[in-house]
Parts: C-alpha cells; sequence; structure tokens
C-alpha cells in the first residue's frame, strides 16, 4: 500500500498505484554550497527503479496502475525524440507485459538522445516519428491500430505523465518528504529546486506540500516553452488534481497554489526546448566532480544552475535548500552492436549520423 492510501484509504479503490518505485528515495546532504552559507540536500529520485528511475517512476506507479486496472494492454505516450518519459514509459510498460507507442517530435540531439532511443528500441516500444504538428493525427492512427489488434483501446498518456492522476505520484512525493523532516533527515527545507517540464512533478509537489502543512517554496525552473510551462497551467492542474482527490476523499485538505510558494523560474530556460546553455552545462560537471550525482543539460542542470545562482548571489544565505533530483541513475545495461540504430525509424536514425549540440560534445 502507498504511502498516500495509508493516509487516505478512499484513494485506494478510485486510484490504484502499482509498486513501480522503491521508496522513500533517499536524502542526504551535500557540501558543494558550504561556503554560501547554505545548508542543501540531494532529493535521490534517480534511484527510484533498477528498471528506469527518474521523477517518470512516481507518475507512471499511478498510470500505469489505472491501465491495468482497466486491463489495458497497450499504451500510447509523446515526447521529443529523446523524451526520458516516454523511454520510462516503454520500459515499465514492457515489465508489465503492455506494449508501448511513443510518439517523437523532433528536438535538439544530444548523447542523451541516441542512448534513450536505443534503450526504447531495446524494450520493444514502437516509435512513431513526427512533426510537432503531426502528433495529433499520428495520436489517432496509433489508437485506432491498438484497437483493432486487442479489441479494447489502448490507455494514452499525456506527455510527461502530467495529468491529475500522474500529479498523484509527487502529491505522495510531498508527503514521504514530511516524514523525512519528521525523521530528523533532514530539516524543513526553505526551498525546494525541480525542473518544470509538463508541470506535473512540480505542481503535485505543490499541492503536497501544501496539504502536508510544510512550508517549502517550490522554484519550478521552465524547460519548456508555454503552454508546458506556465502559471495558467500550473493553476490548473492544481485544481483538476485536488478536486479529483476531494471527491475521492473529503478529507483531504482544502488548499490553494500560493504565489509566494510557488514560483517559476524562467531565467535558465535558453533559447528553446532541449538546447543546453552554457550554466546547464557546467552544472552536469558540477554535479558529478561536486555532488556525485548524474544530470543532463535540458532538464536537470537547469534545475541546478537555478539553485547555484541562488546560493552564490547569498539568497539563501541561512537556509536549508533540497534540490529533488529527477534524472534517471539506474545503470543502462551493456553497448549496443555498432549499427543498431539503423534499426530504428529512418527519422530517428539521423540522430545518430549528425552530431550533438556543441555543448554536449565534452
Amino acid at each position: 500500500m502507498t504511502l498516500l492510501h495509508r493516509l487516505y484509504p478512499e484513494l485506494a479503490a478510485p486510484y490504484p498505484c502499482l509498486p513501480l518505485a522503491s521508496l522513500p528515495t533517499p536524502v542526504t546532504e551535500t557540501e558543494a554550497f558550504a561556503g554560501n552559507g547554505a545548508r542543501v540536500f540531494i532529493k535521490h529520485d534517480e534511484a527510484t527503479s533498477p528498471l528506469y528511475g527518474g521523477n517518470k517512476a512516481r507518475k507512471l506507479g499511478w498510470l500505469l496502475g489505472a491501465a491495468a486496472a482497466r486491463g489495458a494492454r497497450a499504451v500510447i505516450t509523446f515526447g521529443g525524440a529523446g523524451s526520458n518519459h516516454a523511454l520510462a514509459t516503454a520500459v515499465h510498460a514492457a515489465a508489465l507485459g503492455m506494449r508501448c507507442t511513443s510518439i517523437l517530435g523532433p528536438q535538439h540531439n544530444a548523447h542523451a538522445v541516441r542512448r534513450n532511443l536505443l534503450r526504447a528500441l531495446e524494450a520493444g516500444a514502437r516509435l512513431r516519428p513526427c512533426a510537432w504538428r503531426d502528433t495529433s493525427r499520428e495520436a489517432v492512427r496509433c489508437f485506432w491500430e491498438d484497437t483493432a489488434r486487442d479489441g479494447l483501446m489502448p490507455t494514452v498518456i499525456p506527455p510527461g505523465g502530467s495529468s491529475p492522476v500522474g500529479a498523484l505520484g509527487f502529491v505522495e512525493a510531498a508527503f514521504e518528504l514530511r516524514e523525512q523532516v519528521r525523521a530528523g533527515l533532514l530539516p524543513e527545507p526553505d526551498a525546494l529546486y525541480v525542473p518544470s517540464g509538463t508541470m506535473g512533478t512540480c505542481v503535485g509537489l505543490a499541492l503536497g506540500l501544501a496539504a502536508a502543512g510544510l512550508k517549502t517554496r517550490v522554484e519550478a525552473v521552465r524547460v519548456t516553452t508555454a503552454p508546458y510551462t506556465s502559471l495558467e497551467h500550473a493553476a490548473a492542474l492544481f485544481a483538476r488534481t485536488l478536486r479529483l482527490l476531494r471527491e475521492a476523499c473529503p478529507a483531504f485538505p482544502e488548499c490553494a497554489l500560493d504565489g509566494d510558494r510557488f514560483r517559476i523560474r524562467d531565467e535558465f530556460f535558453g533559447a528553446e526546448y532541449a538546447l543546453y546553455t552554457p550554466e546547464s552545462a557546467e552544472m552536469v560537471r558540477f554535479a558529478r566532480e561536486g555532488m556525485g550525482i548524474s544530470l543532463e543539460g535540458t532538464y536537470t542542470g537547469k534545475a541546478l544552475a537555478a539553485l547555484h545562482a541562488d546560493a552564490a548571489a547569498g539568497r539563501l544565505r541561512g537556509q536549508t535548500a533540497l534540490f529533488w533530483n529527477t534524472y534517471n541513475g539506474a545503470p543502462s545495461g551493456p553497448e549496443p552492436p555498432a549499427g543498431e540504430y539503423r534499426r530504428l525509424p529512418a527519422l530517428l536514425q539521423a540522430y545518430f549520423e549528425q552530431p550533438v549540440q556543441p555543448l554536449d560534445r565534452g
């Protein structure tokens, strides 16, 4: 039984959750920021699953739990060509005996894109690359193909797993953090730094923190363009998730998205989605050498850049900050055979035949 089900048993029947994530994930203090007068802790969500970790395992427990409850044999999801979410969905769906179709739009090239595509291929995912404008048309085509094959409609999982059901994974994560604070593993954080892509993670945390009675401020570091990250989207997802919770369990606390405790940080985004910035590339190195964790330049490197800048400017002096590491830390396995990428659709083979972006070449 999940922590959220233990706290609010009425949620268990309408919202089942599969134990895809090994919880709670550890929290440790890092000395990398000691000279800035702040205490900084790391929430190690890279360790959520030995299959594929990071923040997606928390969401997928609820999303694939709903799919399994209705007997679904297939799921369809979306992302950029190197989407961590699409890969996580493919890996975890395959482990449950479900087929996964990933509809993938173009993005800037990186070594992580290549790794994710090859691992998705290994997991048996059906990869459907298309222009972003054609995503809906391709989704409809795949939906009816799966329906005809199975005699049952597939489950559609939104980009990033960011729906009210997916967000439950991070509502629960906030209560998990409260338990770790109460156990003395860390002080109650003043600020929590996390990437904001499709917002299910940061909004789920904001809702859960408010419901759990924690005063922690969420610094949601934007890594996508609007409408994926925006205050309007955050408010709508917060309201829909809260409504889901309170309709199933009236005892769940009424709460609001507090502008003093939830901030979207725009200044570390850069020019485009999946385009590394000098700061995010530097934070990948800094995290590896100074913090002992692996990050990447699209999401987690930008979130750490915000924390680093705030600490360097003295804005965290005398405070406790928490960096929530959302990047997968599970080993990727042996290198695939040379030329394995040629099994990919032609549009995806280009990521192996064209150079990666300049800031990812080191």
